[in-house]
C-alpha cells in the first residue's frame, strides 16, 4: 500500500484549514505543535500550563487563519501568537514582576558555549525570576528589540534593558558557580 501525503503544499494546507477543514487543521497542528510547545515552555515553567497555552494559541491560529497573508513564514506567524499567549498567561497569573532599577553598566556578559546541554540551560533559565526570564527569552531567543518588548509587556525600554542585564548576570553567576564558564570572564 502506498502512503500519499495529505497535502504537499503548505499554502494549500493553510487555505483548507482556513476553510475549516478539520483534517487540514489537524495536519497543521501535528506539524507545528512540537515547536510551539517548546516556545510556550520557554516562558512557562509548568509543562501542563505550557500545553494549555499552546492549545489556546492554536485555537487563535485557526480562528484567525484567514488573516494570514502568506507573506513571510507561517511558522513565524504562529510563533508570534504563541509568544503573545504565553505573555498573556503570565499576566493573568500575576507572576511577572518587573524591577525598574536602571543599571548603567556595559552588557559584557559571556554567552553560552555550544558544549552546554540544552536541557541544563533551560533549567537555568527556568530558575530566573519570571520578569527576567520573560525579557531574556523575548530578546535572546525570539530576537525582539527592547522597544518591542517594552510595548508587549507594557514596561519602559530601560526596564527591559535592566531586566535583560540582570538575567544575563544571574545566568553568568550560576554558570561560574557550577564551574561551566571560567573566572576570567567579566
Amino acid at each position: 500500500m502506498k502512503i500519499i501525503s495529505f497535502y504537499t503544499n503548505e499554502k494549500q494546507l493553510i487555505n483548507k484549514a482556513a476553510a475549516e477543514n478539520r483534517q487540514a487543521q489537524q495536519a497543521l497542528y501535528e506539524k507545528h505543535a512540537p515547536k510551539m510547545l517548546s516556545v510556550c515552555r520557554q516562558y512557562i515553567n509548568d509543562l501542563h500550563f505550557a500545553e494549555d497555552v499552546m492549545i489556546n494559541g492554536f485555537v487563535k491560529v485557526f480562528k484567525h487563519l484567514s488573516s494570514f497573508k502568506h507573506e513571510g513564514s507561517f511558522e513565524g506567524w504562529i510563533r508570534k501568537i504563541m509568544v503573545r499567549e504565553s505573555i498573556s498567561h503570565l499576566r493573568k497569573q500575576q507572576f511577572v514582576v518587573y524591577d525598574d532599577d536602571i543599571i548603567d553598566r556595559n552588557n559584557d556578559v559571556e554567552t553560552f558555549t555550544s558544549e552546554l546541554d540544552v536541557a541544563h540551560i533551560q533549567l537555568l533559565i527556568d530558575a530566573l525570576p519570571t520578569g527576567y526570564k520573560t525579557v531574556f527569552v523575548l530578546n535572546t531567543v525570539e530576537g525582539y528589540k527592547h522597544q518591542e518588548i517594552a510595548k508587549m509587556l507594557d514596561i519602559s525600554e530601560s526596564t527591559s534593558k535592566s531586566q535583560l542585564f540582570k538575567a544575563r548576570k544571574m545566568l553568568q553567576e550560576k554558570l561560574k558557580q557550577q564551574k561551566i564558564i571560567g573566572y576570567g570572564t567579566k
